[in-house]
C-alpha cells in the first residue's frame, strides 16, 4: 500500500524555496528539516542538493511513514536517512551522533503558525545549541511585520488558524528576531516569497 501523502502547497512552493536554499545552504554536511510533513519537500531538496545529507523529521507517525515512502519511491534510501521522530518541544532533540557532528543547517517550513508559541522558542533555542558558528536556521512561512499583516489573505488565514486553535497564529518577524538574538542568532536576511510568505535567514553567531 502506497503510504505517500500529497500536499498541494508543497508542489507550488518547493521551487522558490529551493532557489533560495541554493543561495543559503552550506556546501557540505547535514541539514535537519523540522516538521517535514508529507516528505515531498525533503526528497525534492535531497535530489536538488545531492552533496548534502537531508534529515527529515516529524512527530506525526503518518507523516513519517509518508516521508519514508517518498524516500523509497524516489530511490534515495542509499543517501537519505529515514524520517526521525522529533517533537521540537521535547528537548534535547534526539539527533543521532553522526547528525550532531555534521549538522550545518536547520530548515523549518510552515511550522510556526500551526504550533503554540513555545514551539518557536524551542526551534530557536535548540537550533542555537546544535548549529556551529555561521550556520543558518532558515524559517519559511507567513508572518506579520510590526504587528501588521502583509496581506488581506494572511489576515483571514490568521483568524482561521486562531479559530481552530487559540495557540496558533502568525508570528511577528520582530518578535522572532528578538528572541533569536537572545539565543545567539543574527538576522541575515528577510526574503519576500510568493503567496505573501517570507523566509527568515538567521545565522549562528
Amino acid at each position: 500500500m502506497d503510504q505517500r501523502l500529497f500536499f498541494p502547497a508543497t508542489e507550488r512552493n518547493r521551487g522558490p524555496i529551493g532557489d533560495l536554499l541554493n543561495q543559503m545552504l552550506p556546501a557540505s554536511g547535514a541539514v535537519l528539516e523540522l516538521a517535514s510533513g508529507s516528505g515531498e519537500h525533503a526528497v525534492f531538496f535531497q535530489q536538488r542538493f545531492p552533496y548534502l545529507r537531508w534529515q527529515a523529521s516529524d512527530p506525526n507517525p503518518e507523516h513519517r511513514s509518508s516521508i519514508n515512502a517518498w524516500i523509497q519511491h524516489q530511490g534515495l534510501s542509499h543517501v537519505m536517512p529515514a524520517a526521525l521522530y522529533l517533537d521540537v518541544q521535547r528537548r534535547p532533540w534526539p539527533l543521532p551522533q553522526s547528525m550532531r557532528t555534521s549538522l550545518n543547517a536547520v530548515v523549518c517550513i510552515n511550522l510556526l503558525h500551526i504550533s503554540p508559541a513555545p514551539c518557536t522558542e524551542a526551534v530557536l533555542e535548540e537550533s542555537a545549541l546544535l548549529l556551529p558558528s555561521g550556520a543558518p536556521l532558515i524559517i519559511y512561512g507567513p508572518f506579520t511585520r510590526h504587528g501588521i499583516h502583509t496581506s488581506v489573505s494572511n489576515a483571514a488565514f490568521d483568524r482561521s488558524l486562531r479559530d481552530r486553535n487559540p495557540q496558533w497564529g502568525l508570528r511577528d518577524v520582530n518578535t522572532i528576531t528578538s528572541m533569536a538574538a537572545s539565543t545567539g542568532f543574527q538576522l541575515n536576511d528577510v526574503v519576500s516569497m510568493p503567496a505573501n510568505n517570507l523566509t527568515l535567514v538567521l545565522r549562528r553567531a
